[in-house]
C-alpha cells in the first residue's frame, strides 16, 4: 500500500526532526540569474561552500533578453547585474554554468528535462514555482527561496514538512484538439486554484499514460497553479526512451542497473492517498482563461461565468455571460516552461502554415531552450512563425512575466501560453488570458480569442 510518492521520500529522509518533519537528502540544485548570485555569495560570505558542486547548475533564463543578437544588457534597469554577478559565482563556486549564448541555455525546466539532469527517484530544488514541471520524469521536484537553496548546497539536505498525498486520475481518451494544459486548466476550474494545496498530486489515468514526455511536463508545470507542493507522474516506457542517451544520464552497465530501479518507482495498486480526484478526460474541451486566475477559465466554446468576480471582469474589461470567442486581442505568445519546447511549436506551426496574423496584432514566439530553437530551425519551423508575422527569438522565459524588462504594452489584451494570467503580470494592467499553444495560434490568424479546431488544416 505503498504511493510513488512515499517511496521517493522513504527513500531521500536522512533523519527525522520534531513536529512531522524530517531532514531530506537532495539530490539536484538549480540555479538563475534572478537568486543565483544572492544564494551563492550569501554562502560564501558565511565561510561556506557548495558541498558537490557537481549537483548544482545555474542556467540564464529569468532576466536575460531574448531579442536576437542579445548580450549581457536587458531591458530591464540593472538586469545585466544580475547576469554577470551569477556568471562570476558559478565560476567561483566551480558549478556548472550554462550561460548567456551557451548552446544549452534555456529556460531551467525545459533545459534540465531535455540534457537528463533530472532523471527518476532524483530529489530536485530550485527557486523558481514552476519547478514541479520536472516531476513528470518521476522526481520530487519543487520550488524553494533562496536561502533553502544557499542550505542545499552547502548541505545536501533541506528541512521539510512531510505533504500529504493526492491523486488526480484522469480516465478516458481526449478528444481530438484537446491537449494537457486543457486537462490542467479543467481540473483547477473545477476544484479551484487551491485545491491541491499541502498535496503531492500523482497524476495517473489512461489519459495520462496516453501523453508524450512534453505534454506531461505541461501537466506538472501547472500543479503549482493548483497550489500542490509538487506535481508527480510515474515513470514508464516512455519515460525512459526519452531519456536514453541525454547527456547526463545513466550510460551502459549504469544505464541498465538505474532502469532497473526506475520501474520499482510506482504506486502499489492497493496505495491509499489522502485524497482522490478523478476526471473523465474524454469530457475535456479546449480551455481559455477569461479572467486573472487560473481557476478563472472555461471552454473556448463558453462564455464568461454568469456570477463572475465583478473584480475579475472589471480588470478583464469582460461582461458577464459573454461569449469568449470573439473577443478582440492585441498581442498573442507562445512561450514559456509550460508550452514551448519543440511538440508545441509544431502544434502552432501547424495551424500557422501558409497564413498570416490578423493586420495589427503582435505575435511572439520564444522557444524554451537554444536546443529547441535549433531543432525549430532544423524543421524550418522558423520560417513559418516568421512567415506567418511572428517575432522569433532566442530562449528565455521573456514575457511569461516581464523579470527582463520587455512587456506588452499598458492595458493590452494577450492570449498566452504560459502558467499565469495574474493582473499586470506580461506588462501594467495587461489582460492575459492563458490557452494551449494551439488556441493562441489560432487567436493570432483571428486577431480575436479563437477556437484552433475551427483552424485545422483539412
Amino acid at each position: 500500500m505503498t504511493t510513488l510518492f512515499d517511496r521517493l521520500w522513504d527513500a531521500h529522509v536522512v533523519a527525522p526532526l520534531d513536529g512531522g518533519a524530517a531532514l531530506v537528502a537532495i539530490d539536484r540544485v538549480l540555479l538563475h540569474e534572478r537568486t543565483g548570485a544572492a544564494a551563492l555569495n550569501a554562502l560564501r560570505e558565511t565561510g561556506r561552500s557548495v558541498a558537490d558542486p557537481a549537483r548544482v547548475f545555474a542556467i540564464m533564463d529569468h532576466i536575460v533578453d531574448t531579442l536576437p543578437g542579445r548580450t549581457d544588457r536587458t531591458l530591464m534597469p540593472g538586469g545585466q547585474a544580475f547576469i554577470t554577478e551569477t556568471r562570476a559565482a558559478a565560476q567561483a563556486a566551480g558549478i556548472t554554468l550554462f550561460d548567456v549564448g551557451h548552446p544549452d541555455q534555456g529556460i531551467m525546466h525545459v533545459v534540465s528535462p531535455e540534457l537528463g539532469i533530472v532523471l527518476p527517484g532524483l530529489t530536485l530544488i530550485a527557486p523558481d514555482s514552476h519547478t514541479c514541471t520536472q516531476g513528470a520524469l518521476g522526481a520530487l521536484a519543487w520550488g524553494i527561496g533562496s536561502s533553502e537553496a544557499e542550505h542545499a548546497m552547502a548541505t545536501g539536505t533541506l528541512r521539510l514538512t512531510r505533504p500529504k498525498s493526492m491523486r488526480v486520475t484522469f480516465n478516458g481518451v481526449l478528444a481530438p484538439g484537446v491537449t494537457a494544459k486543457d486537462m490542467m486548466l479543467a481540473l483547477i476550474a473545477a476544484h479551484g486554484a487551491g485545491g491541491g494545496a499541502g498535496h503531492v498530486v500523482e497524476f495517473a489515468g489512461a489519459a495520462v499514460t496516453a501523453l508524450d514526455m512534453e505534454a506531461r511536463m505541461t501537466l506538472c508545470n501547472m500543479a503549482t497553479e493548483f497550489s500542490a507542493f509538487a506535481g508527480l507522474i510515474a515513470p514508464d516506457e516512455v519515460t525512459f526512451a526519452w531519456l536514453k542517451g541525454r547527456r547526463y544520464a545513466p550510460q551502459g552497465a549504469d544505464w541498465d542497473a538505474a532502469l532497473a530501479q526506475w520501474r520499482t518507482l510506482r504506486s502499489d495498486g492497493d496505495a491509499a492517498f489522502d485524497s482522490e480526484i478523478v476526471v473523465d478526460a474524454s469530457a475535456i474541451a479546449p480551455m481559455v482563461s477569461w479572467g486573472t486566475s487560473p481557476q478563472a477559465s472555461v471552454a473556448v466554446t463558453g462564455a464568461v461565468p454568469a456570477d463572475a468576480s465583478p473584480a475579475m471582469l472589471d480588470y478583464m474589461a469582460l461582461q458577464a455571460d459573454a461569449p469568449l470567442i470573439g473577443t478582440p486581442i492585441d498581442a498573442a505568445f507562445i512561450g514559456s516552461c509550460t508550452n514551448a519546447r519543440l511538440s508545441d511549436l509544431r502544434r502552432a506551426a501547424a495551424l500557422l502554415k501558409g497564413r498570416k496574423v490578423a493586420p495589427g496584432l503582435r505575435a511572439i514566439c520564444v522557444p524554451g531552450s537554444s536546443a529547441v530553437r535549433r531543432a525549430a530551425e532544423a524543421e524550418g519551423l522558423d520560417r513559418v512563425f516568421l512567415d506567418a508575422g511572428f517575432e522569433w527569438r532566442e530562449s528565455g522565459c521573456s514575457m511569461c512575466f516581464f523579470a527582463g524588462g520587455e512587456s506588452f504594452a499598458e492595458g493590452s489584451r494577450v492570449i498566452s501560453s504560459t502558467n499565469r494570467n495574474f493582473e499586470s503580470r506580461q506588462g501594467l494592467r495587461v489582460k492575459t488570458h492563458i490557452a494551449s499553444p494551439e488556441t493562441v495560434a489560432a487567436s493570432a490568424l483571428a486577431g480575436a480569442i479563437a477556437d484552433a479546431r475551427d483552424w485545422a488544416h483539412g
